[in-house]
């Protein structure tokens, strides 16, 4: 009889054992951000005035120097982005996105502050100027 209380006091346990409850941590999980920023350390932004090309995935240290901006579509391969800091706007760094697979064709330009790398805005490749959603400090 002893072994059989033994048998279930045991059985009991892991029954019990299967059952317990967990908690989630009680310190709140930091949330990602889902904002687009452009990812470059301003410090390699191209001086105010010239063009810079920056191939994503390639560390800072061997990516081209800045250079004026004559001729450097063409200059772009595939995948590439054309880093632009206008004068009339030294706040405003204007990316041109190269075509994943055709070098020298802009398919997409973006607007980013400087300093932060926040998106600002987005402009049609086709019209350059004109904006596509809500740029920072305007309304729709």
């Amino acid at each position: 009889m002893r072994h059989f209380l033994r048998f279930l006091l045991a059985l009991a346990a892991v029954g019990l054992a299967g059952c317990t409850i967990t908690q989630a941590p009680s310190t709140p999980q930091p949330k990602r951000s889902t904002a687009a920023t452009l990812g470059i350390p301003p410090g390699q932004l191209p001086p105010i005035g010239q063009c810079r090309i920056w191939i994503p995935g390639r560390p800072a240290g061997r990516q081209a120097r800045a250079r004026g901006c004559d001729g450097i579509v063409a200059a772009a391969p595939a995948g590439a982005w054309i880093l632009y800091r206008p004068g009339e706007n030294r706040r405003i760094v204007r990316v041109r996105y190269v075509d994943e697979t055709r070098a020298g064709i802009v398919v997409l330009i973006r607007l980013f502050e400087a300093a932060t790398g926040e998106l600002l805005g987005e402009e049609d490749p086709d019209k350059p100027g004109r904006g596509r959603g809500r740029r920072k400090g305007q309304g729709n």
